[in-house]
């Protein structure tokens, strides 16, 4: 089996070399960027599993190199390091393509977990999706509990077959505006958090303790799967 590649992008070096060690102690092949522009040219010519993606990099920033990549058809996960916890920096990453942010000083062991989550989901099947005790069959776009069809509108079941396409990645408000509901009506960043409230009254067991569809404050939201893929 190959074992994982990961690309770290990042100029602070007592972290390169503490990230390095402990990603190639828990089987990843690591390849390091040390700045902006080298990280652009390594996200171009790496065929990297995970890109690990500081925001403050001297020459490109990495919401610039966040940008070229997903332009340039890259798909696969990008976590941003961010020393910044202020909710602009963060949706900014998340709407240029970012998957998820972990926020410095963070633990290693959330870090490699993280990784290994996003590396377990993209082996799995786009078309059937699973959570809990519910499926999504893509192709149908229909949602079962235990085999019997949930009665979602519309924009409930859009709502949730994106979300649930997108399993632990940090998603903003606006980003689900522009993914759900278009340019075609005028709507709110208030009308996600209404659907999101009435998709959580069909298919959470406790709405008000959600377990699947979880709210980060001041940007938007998670969704989890099921305990296994934590």
């Amino acid at each position: 089996m190959t074992a994982p590649r990961v690309l770290l992008i990042e100029d602070e070096p007592a972290l390169v070399r503490g990230l390095t060690d402990t990603l190639t102690a828990n089987g990843f092949v690591v390849s390091v960027a040390t700045d902006g522009q080298r990280g652009l040219d390594a996200v171009a010519n790496n065929s990297a599993d995970v890109i690990l993606l500081d925001v403050m990099l001297p020459k490109v920033n990495g919401y610039e190199i966040c940008q070229a990549a997903r332009a340039q058809g890259i798909d696969v996960p990008i976590l941003m390091l961010t020393a910044k916890g202020q909710e602009q920096d963060v949706v900014l990453g998340l709407n240029l393509g970012a998957d998820d942010y972990i926020t410095k000083p963070f633990r290693t062991g959330e870090l490699i977990a993280r990784i290994r989550a996003f590396l377990r989901r993209r082996s799995l099947p786009a078309s059937m999706l699973q959570f809990g005790d519910c499926e999504i069959d893509v192709d149908a776009r229909l949602v079962r509990r235990r085999g019997e069809i949930l009665d979602l509108t519309a924009k409930e079941r859009d709502l949730l077959i994106w979300l649930a396409a997108r399993p632990g990645r940090a998603v903003s408000r606006e980003a689900i505006l522009n993914a759900v509901w278009g340019s075609a009506v005028f709507v709110t960043q208030r009308s996600v958090d209404r659907c999101v409230a009435t998709l959580r009254a069909k298919i959470e067991p406790d709405p008000h303790r959600p377990i699947f569809i979880h709210t980060i404050r001041d940007i938007g939201y998670r969704f989890e799967p099921g305990a296994d893929e934590r």
